[in-house]
């Protein structure tokens, strides 16, 4: 059956753009302004504490792996108390060089390998407004040895760099993705790890252009349809109906951008029966007819 996870890895077409080394030593802080796009580290050695601005602090260790889909302003720090250091987050990520926080000499406290990076679809959002915050997963070796390998081909200059850092991206995200903690919010990966909704959401995903109606997907979940809607809802964090939309509205604007297919073929495959109904709800849904957002997505 279709892996709604695969899927949008695949639509949305992550690509790496740095990696550094980070480490602090003795009585430090430091407060990094928000920088809206998703980014990651992994704790090499030692251990230091990060609070994101709306949550809680939270601890971080050796062997954690940590994922900020839109990296919101946060403060990064030692256990003793120090005054925040203001750092400018765009700034910060074009430094490739590693970043020494406190004390200068002597070995550090906590060592991370972090990044960020872009995705090169305009559907971004899908993906962000269905996850958590923060993901954090503890004693991840497998992510870590994943970012270990993206450091190591992004300081070299090897044919095929570009291909296989965008690969070792996308297996980075979808290692932080699959798994889902008993905190985690409402949102796709919850809709995928429930046994009663995933089957409803492959189905979506696997026919976007099917007759899919409330009553069919609750059948499919072995829920009545009250009951489904609701657990939907609650798990995902938006209805079905606007679930299937979001999903048939990221697919058109990927078939718009390609220009692979007619538009004809573009409302057959989202679920329309016309191309006049289609550029109808593709208006209403992006704000601009699917013949211009297809002629701006060339230039």
């Amino acid at each position: 059956m279709t892996d709604p996870l695969t899927q949008i890895m695949a639509l949305l077409r992550p690509r790496t753009v740095f990696t550094k080394g980070i480490s602090g030593a003795g009585r430090w802080a430091v407060r990094y302004s928000d920088f809206g796009q998703p980014s990651f580290c992994t704790v090499l050695t030692g251990s230091c504490r990060l609070a994101l601005d709306g949550l809680d602090p939270v601890t971080l260790q050796a062997g954690d792996f940590l994922l900020l889909p839109t990296t919101p302003g946060f403060i990064m720090s030692g256990f003793e108390p120090a005054v925040p250091v203001m750092v400018d987050a765009q700034i910060a990520a074009s430094a490739r060089e590693e970043i020494r926080h406190g004390r200068q000499d002597g070995p550090p406290d906590v060592q991370l390998l972090g990044g960020c990076f872009l995705f090169d679809s305009p559907d971004a959002d899908l993906l962000v407004s269905l996850l958590p915050p923060l993901v954090l997963l503890r004693d991840a070796d497998r992510a870590g040895r994943v970012v270990r390998l993206l450091r190591e081909e992004a300081l070299e200059d090897r044919a095929g760099r570009d291909l296989v850092l965008a690969r070792l991206m996308e297996v980075l995200l979808v290692e932080a993705l699959r798994t889902v903690q008993e905190d985690t919010p409402a949102g796709l990966l919850r809709g995928l790890a429930d046994p009663r909704l995933s089957d409803a959401l492959r189905l979506m995903h696997g026919d976007p252009a099917g007759n899919w109606t409330v009553g069919r997907l609750a059948d499919a979940a072995a829920l009545s349809r009250s009951a489904f809607f609701e657990r939907f809802t609650r798990v995902v964090g938006m209805a079905p109906m606007e679930y299937l939309l979001a999903w048939r509205m990221a697919l058109a604007r990927d078939f718009l951008r390609t220009g692979a297919i007619p538009l004809a073929e573009v409302a057959e495959r989202t679920g329309y029966g016309s191309p006049s109904a289609f550029s109808t709800a593709f208006a209403r849904h992006t704000g601009v007819p699917p013949g211009r957002f297809a002629r701006e997505a060339a230039t």
